[in-house]
């Protein structure tokens, strides 16, 4: 019987060790003290397994490389993850925008539940030891170092060790230096689905403030869009968060001078806002302006679209004009804020860029250069939007490295 090593234990990883173990004896190695160290955090903690999406239609949520991953997917998609999850005993739900999550709300179930498996299928598991390098002989692998001073000798090697985001979790890039010692190029490290950071200051004033059913916008310097996206958002003392913000963080990558913007009213068109705050005004005829939005807007956020609107908080609201109310809609539509960059990488949920696509076999995950060596999950140069793409990704992955190992 063979033996396949397989270097991270996050969910490409352990679903390689699994699918590997069919036909051959595994050993799992991670550097952290327990399995699935990532996936605790992974949506809230309540761990965002995949999405019931059709599978075809995840390819439009992966930016990164999504030719790629065709193999990958239709070899192990959502509906055989979510089978196999429930095969271990784990019930799962689906919420807004097709996103699967166990039922019990808690990521540690989806850790535990393949942390049974592993043992039921006699997987031998190292912990606390990383891989320091490896030996070549022939264009193969011919063991690997530890951390604990030891060495693995395996017929097939896995490496699963994730990107560099979140590095407290143990994604902080051997993965990478390893695979470039094999002659590996790795694309630049970039952070993806990470908070924006703004100019402006007033940003502070709104910190903690989350908004829901609001429109989100990057544009560029010729104000063409960039990205758009519908859902919710959070501000930070920094700049802006939340689902809709964290998945067009990526484009910061790319691209110069850009201005985010939240359409507050989406649902409205520009006249159709204008006559709601005609309603509102009308209701509210002898107040001042500062006390005749709050059924319009969340409290905290009053005092600055007040200001930025430049009309005088105590001016009364019939002598408001046609125009300032145009500016007011116009200003509704579309809050602007100058982009500054992204928080870090260690802030990121996942990394774009990885080992590059062109030195692996889609088919198989194996390394073109190395002919025992094999890479999946997050050190691969792929990257998703949010709402369960990314771990999908990476159980994908996995099983068709373990299938191949």
């Amino acid at each position: 019987m063979a033996t396949v090593a397989v270097v991270g234990a996050g969910p490409a990883g352990m679903m390689a060790a699994i699918k590997a173990s069919e036909h051959n004896k595994v050993i799992l190695i991670d550097k952290n003290n327990k399995l699935g160290k990532k996936l605790y955090i992974t949506g809230k903690g309540r761990c965002n397994v995949t999405n019931a999406k059709d599978i075809s239609e995840f390819f439009g949520n992966i930016p990164g490389n999504p030719n790629f991953l065709y193999s990958s997917l239709y070899s192990f998609t959502n509906e055989d993850a979510m089978a196999f999850i429930r095969e271990l005993g784990v019930r799962l739900k689906v919420e807004r925008g097709d996103r699967v999550f166990p039922e019990s709300d808690k990521s540690s179930d989806i850790i535990a539940a393949f942390e049974k498996e592993i043992v039921r299928r006699g997987i031998e598991v190292k912990l606390n030891c990383h891989v320091t390098d490896a030996k070549i002989q022939g264009g193969r692998i011919s063991a690997l170092k530890l951390s604990d001073g030891t060495s693995v000798e395996a017929d097939h090697y896995i490496i699963c060790t994730g990107g560099v985001s979140y590095p407290q979790t143990g994604s902080t890039g051997e993965g990478h230096a390893i695979a470039r010692k094999l002659g590996h190029n790795v694309t630049k490290l970039l952070p993806s689905l990470v908070p924006i950071e703004v100019k402006e200051e007033w940003v502070k004033e709104l910190q903690g403030l989350s908004l829901k059913n609001v429109e989100f916008r990057l544009l560029d310097s010729k104000n063409k869009v960039l990205y758009k996206d519908f859902g919710e958002m959070l501000f930070t003392h920094y700049g802006l968060s939340g689902p809709i913000v964290l998945s067009g963080s990526r484009v910061v990558n790319f691209h110069r001078d850009l201005k985010a913007s939240i359409n507050l009213k989406p649902a409205l068109s520009a006249d159709e806002l204008d006559k709601r705050l005609q309603k509102d005004f009308n209701k509210n005829i002898n107040k001042a302006f500062k006390n005749s939005i709050d059924e319009l807007l969340p409290k905290k956020m009053i005092p600055v679209i007040i200001e930025l609107s430049n009309i005088d908080p105590d001016k009364k609201v019939n002598m408001i004009t046609k125009e300032e109310r145009r500016k007011l809609v116009h200003l509704l539509q579309n809050l602007e804020f100058v982009v500054k960059g992204l928080r870090p990488i260690a802030e990121a949920i996942i990394t774009a860029g990885g080992i590059d696509v062109k030195e692996i076999d889609p088919s198989t995950m194996k390394s073109r250069l190395i002919s025992n060596l094999s890479f999946a999950g997050e050190i691969v140069d792929v990257d998703a939007m949010t709402g369960g793409y990314n771990i999908q990704i990476a159980l994908s992955t996995g099983y068709l490295a373990g299938t191949n190992a």
